[in-house]
């Protein structure tokens, strides 16, 4: 897009906002409109899609403090008559908008290069920026007491970091990179289609900004080498098996001084003999004789990595009753810690003789009255 369309066009008018409209109502009215000509929401509406690209056009640079300034001086420059073409000797002058932005006018000191460079990037020679390193992906496995309580673990990483036989230059020893030609050092290109101006990485130089002609043996140009490291990582309490944990800025180095990447890791849980896991609470299931779910009583359950506490079991418990033991069970993001799940499993003797034989027996009489199906039948028959 041409500095001429970029000031021609009123963006406030595309947006439908006044000149003075704060940033909330912009986003407020840019999303309303984005919504309702959406191409996903007019699909083979080709005015649809059009005005799609001019609202987003102007949500890009009024949507930006910098750039929308940038944008109001500009306009201002031409409102009322300020830059008009015409005859000389009636106030009217003739400009070359070529030479107006290109500044190639005499004396003009660049024209006006320097109040539109922010906007059209044409500010003369740009640094490459810095550049964020990659995120690494790792997987540990932990044991299931190591999950429940947090554990510190070596992990061991192979990454991209700056090659040390050039120091992260890409350039042989004794010669250094040049400037790329092609993106004048920035790294990236603008590669206009329809009304946007996309900005992408640079293909000349793979978006360095340099480019090397006597690479460096080791890295073969790209300045980039893998590095193998050890490295202690804190696995925090509570974590469960599957989950994926950010560890930031533990990841690959950055370049040009750029922020180093993330380091993402993976956590298997090995399972345990006896304890299991639901959210915040461990579970447990714990076998009762007959008589103690019948009479009730008080039995004693284990915990994971601590002493073994004791239940209050109620008379008349059912096989799959679950007891609650309060603070016994996996440590949260705030240090407290979940509960223990109890779960009741009645055991059925498989062979019983003499006392108990004949106890079960007498039992058995004293109850025959008692039919624990009847109301199964009741409900079946509808009654």
């Amino acid at each position: 897009m041409s500095g001429k369309d970029y000031v021609e066009k009123d963006y406030y008018k595309v947006l439908g906002v006044p000149k003075d409209a704060t940033a909330t109502e912009i986003k407020k009215t840019y999303r309303k409109l984005a919504r309702e000509f959406h191409p996903d929401a007019n699909k083979g509406d080709a005015a649809a899609e059009e005005r799609f690209k001019d609202i987003s056009e102007a949500y890009d640079v009024l949507s930006d403090e910098k750039r929308r300034k940038e944008y109001d001086e500009a306009r201002s420059l031409f409102a009322n008559g300020g830059f008009r073409a015409g005859a000389p000797g009636n106030g009217n002058y003739s400009f070359d908008f070529g030479d107006l932005f290109n500044g190639n006018q005499t004396g003009s000191g660049g024209g006006l290069g320097d109040v539109f460079g922010g906007l059209f990037n044409r500010g003369g020679t740009r640094q490459a920026q810095p550049r964020r390193g990659a995120d690494v992906e790792t997987e540990v496995t932990l044991s299931f007491e190591e999950a429940v309580d947090g554990a510190t673990v070596p992990l061991r990483m192979t990454s991209q970091a700056p090659c040390r036989l050039c120091n992260g230059t890409g350039a042989k020893a004794g010669t250094t990179p040049r400037v790329c030609p092609t993106c004048v050092g920035s790294g990236t290109v603008s590669r206009g289609q329809g009304a946007f101006a996309l900005s992408e990485p640079c293909r000349d130089c793979r978006g360095r900004g340099m480019i090397v002609d006597d690479p460096c043996t080791d890295c073969h140009g790209s300045g980039r080498a893998s590095s193998a490291r050890t490295m202690q990582v804190r696995i925090p309490a509570g974590v469960q098996d599957a989950q994926r944990i950010r560890l930031k800025g533990k990841g690959a180095q950055g370049e040009r001084g750029g922020q180093p990447g993330d380091l993402y890791v993976t956590v298997h849980v090995d399972a345990h003999p006896v304890f299991g896991r639901k959210g915040d609470n461990l579970t447990v299931t714990v076998p009762v004789t007959f008589p103690e779910a019948a009479l009730g009583g008080t039995i004693e359950v284990p915990t994971l990595n601590g002493p073994s506490v004791k239940l209050k079991l109620p008379p008349g418990s059912a096989n799959g009753l679950t007891l609650r033991a309060r603070g016994k069970g996996a440590t949260r993001k705030d240090g407290t810690r979940g509960d223990l799940l109890v779960t009741v499993e009645v055991v059925v003797p498989q062979h019983v003789t003499g006392d108990a034989l004949t106890a079960l027996e007498q039992y058995r009489e004293a109850t025959a009255s008692d039919d624990p199906r009847a109301a199964l039948f009741r409900a079946a028959k509808g009654a």
